[in-house]
């Protein structure tokens, strides 16, 4: 897409709307001995089947639960932040989907998406956290995989200034019909849409698809370094750079210890990283695009918008699990 960045238009009742996987996260810390027995890619992310899912579980130390997912997180942090935020994913009626509900909107997130009844339980990812603090994530993605054109509502959508997409949700060929039907329905209200890539082997899967939908559809665009690479099939990341530039008008690119680049048209905005203690990365990009599009939101400059990502992100990976446990707002007022 060729239009501009701006932050949020008059009338929009919501800043932020995401669309994604519902899912409950587990997380456990884990030696790395245990990956390998347990035959994991450290730093993956697998979408595993009800047996693994079962045998995982029983495997894994003591654990922590609440709603997750990676649009989920991202619109929890955006409304930390104080963004006006909403967000569509499918649960089940069951009693991990009413965690997910129930922690969701205490976490100030609208939340109108209807469980499914009778048919795959809720998802949930089973997360694993080295001493390093790399996370290694096991999905089953149960009631997720049922959200289709139809879970998408068109008013929520034109309510919202940003229609935020998660790229995890992005494998079945509803959720992709799903995708296409909320882009129309923003362009048509004259909203932006955002697009996560969310993981490099999830664009090695759909490549030619995420591309044309980058280059139709994307008004903005978040990737990490190696999601970039793998979408133009490249090893040299100022071509990437120079290739998304041509694609869609803003990007934002997440380095790791090397921060991140925000990029718009011809110009260039390098973002530096916030020095912190990594305890678990499990929800560091979610946190960077919420901190990035609620600074959006407010009208600020990109290399602004750029270190409230980067603010975000340094809190997530500073203590165990995805949500944040600090004042936010706070912090990007520092």
């Amino acid at each position: 897409m060729t239009s501009s960045p701006s932050g949020s238009p008059s009338g929009s009742s919501l800043d932020l709307l995401g669309i994604g996987n519902a899912i409950v996260d587990v997380l456990a810390r884990a030696e790395d001995g245990f990956l390998a027995a347990q035959g994991m890619a450290k730093g993956g992310m697998a979408l595993i089947d009800t047996a693994s899912a079962e045998r995982i579980y029983a495997a894994m130390g003591p654990g922590i639960e609440g709603s997750g997912g990676s649009g989920a997180n991202t619109c929890a942090v955006a409304a930390a932040l104080g963004a006006r935020v909403g967000f569509l994913g499918k649960v089940a009626a069951d009693e991990l989907g009413r965690v997910f509900a129930h922690d969701i909107r205490a976490a100030g997130v609208r939340f109108p998406t209807a469980p499914l009844e009778g048919g795959a339980p809720t998802a949930r990812c089973l997360i694993l956290v080295t001493p390093d603090g790399q996370r290694t994530m096991n999905t089953f993605l149960g009631a997720c995989v049922t959200f289709g054109p139809d879970d998408v509502d068109e008013a929520e959508v034109a309510s919202a200034a940003v229609t935020y997409l998660e790229g995890y949700l992005f494998d079945p060929p509803a959720a992709q019909a799903a995708f296409y039907k909320a882009a129309k329905a923003a362009h048509a209200a004259g909203r932006k849409v955002a697009l996560t890539l969310s993981d490099p082997f999830c664009v090695g899967r759909h490549r030619a698809a995420f591309r044309a939908f980058v280059q139709g559809e994307a008004d903005i665009l978040f990737a990490n370094e190696a999601e970039l690479l793998s979408l133009y099939e490249t090893e040299d990341f100022d071509a990437a750079v120079a290739q998304v530039r041509t694609e869609v008008a803003l990007s934002a690119i997440t380095r790791s210890e090397k921060g991140s680049l925000v990029v718009a048209g011809g110009e260039s905005w390098p973002v530096a990283a916030v020095p912190t203690q990594v305890v678990d990365t499990t929800g560091a990009g979610d946190a960077y695009a919420a901190g990035f599009l609620a600074a959006l939101a407010q009208g600020k400059p990109m290399a602004e918008c750029g270190r409230w990502g980067s603010v975000a992100a340094a809190e997530a990976i500073s203590h165990f699990g995805a949500r944040p446990q600090a004042d936010l707002k706070a912090l990007v007022a520092a």
